[in-house]
């Protein structure tokens, strides 16, 4: 595989999700146009499918690196903000027995913004879109569960692994999970995410290790793996 399969329509959600693989054209287009018809036209029409499957899959290979020290077949994994779940897609193709959650918001804001602030209520995807991406990807039905995050119970059982790239503390406060998190994992529960105040951390977790640091985003970051809540 060297390709995700991907529509129109996912296309779209990919390049609002993921901003760094928009062409030239797209962000001088985003520029001069503004964030709202970029998101809502250029961004939709103006794209190669083709190429953009591709960029998705050799970007989704290269996070898959900086987790895989921590990945073992029969995992229980869950997703916070994954996008179209790109990554969650390899892990399912390249350990055995992987289960993963996501847990999502389902709606596309009409202004996205990047970054983060305790006021950012942004989102944006799309349910149906990730369930799609998953299916036609050939990831397994029975392998995967999709929770609405404003409308569905979220799940309760504990969790070997949980995941948030470029979401939790990036633009959403950690806060917004920090007790449902402690419900659902255990002291060798491994969260790994990306945040722009690792130092903050070292007061929440008994091990915090940073495995990335990414200076080349409009927002610099660390990429953290936690584990075990102190309180």
């Amino acid at each position: 595989m060297e390709v995700f399969k991907v529509s129109r329509n996912i296309a779209h959600l990919i390049i609002l999700q993921r901003i760094e693989l928009a062409s030239p054209f797209l962000t001088r287009a985003r520029r001069l146009f503004g964030r709202y018809l970029f998101s809502s036209f250029f961004s939709k029409y103006f794209i190669n499918i083709s190429e953009i499957g591709h960029k998705y899959y050799l970007l989704m290979q290269n996070e898959y690196k900086f987790i895989e020290n921590f990945l073992k077949s029969g995992q229980n994994i869950l997703s916070v903000g994954s996008g179209v779940g790109g990554l969650e897609l390899l892990v399912s193709k390249k350990q055995s027995n992987t289960k993963v959650s996501f847990i999502e918001k389902n709606y596309i804001s009409k202004k996205v913004k990047y970054g983060w602030d305790y006021k950012n209520l942004e989102a944006y995807n799309d349910l149906n879109l990730l369930k799609e991406f998953l299916l036609i990807n050939h990831m397994e039905p029975k392998s995967f569960k999709i929770f609405d995050f404003d409308k569905d119970e979220l799940p309760k059982e504990k969790f070997d692994l949980i995941i948030s790239l470029y979401s939790l503390d990036f633009h959403y406060n950690f806060e917004l999970y920090s007790k449902y998190f402690k419900q659902v994992s255990n002291n060798e529960t491994i969260i790994i995410f990306d945040t722009i105040r690792p130092e903050f951390f070292k007061k929440v977790f008994e091990e915090v290790n940073i495995i990335k640091t990414d200076n080349n985003t409009l927002h610099k970051s660390k990429r953290i793996a936690c584990r075990h809540f102190i309180n």
